[in-house]
């Protein structure tokens, strides 16, 4: 199995999905990924691309992606792409292809609200330190 890795953000808030039959909760939602370029004519350009993504793990749908994910989040998601296919009501055979998610993380900037003052907005938690700054070698 191939996996695949990309990092965008989500175009709207997730949909948190009950089975029918079990109940078991799923999450599905859309990220969209920017490339940025140059033409030949030196022009920039850029190009988005979506990619439809579910998460069968109930636990990181519910206590997870519900209650932290939101339309704009950015997110880092690994999983492996399988075909989705349906027919339509016209009786049309449709084709997809999905992004099944084995792990997702959230790159929210959060509001540090208890912050001690002198720390900065880009500090991290674990060591107080700006990641922002110049490496001083």
């Amino acid at each position: 199995m191939q996996t695949l890795t990309i990092e965008g953000y989500l175009a709207a808030d997730p949909s948190i999905l009950s089975a029918q039959g079990s109940g078991k909760k799923r999450a599905s939602f859309r990220v969209l990924e920017t490339t940025r370029f140059r033409r030949a004519n030196g022009e920039p350009g850029e190009r988005t691309t979506g990619f439809n993504c579910i998460c069968f793990n109930e636990g990181t749908a519910e206590n997870y992606i519900e209650p932290y994910a939101k339309k704009g989040s950015r997110v880092v998601i690994q999983g492996h792409v399988e075909n989705d296919t349906w027919t339509g009501k016209d009786g049309v055979e449709h084709y997809d292809l999905r992004l099944i998610v084995g792990d997702i993380r959230l790159k929210n900037r959060r509001e540090r609200a208890n912050a001690p003052s002198g720390v900065a907005e880009g500090a991290d938690a674990a060591g107080g330190y700006d990641l922002n700054d110049d490496i001083p070698f």
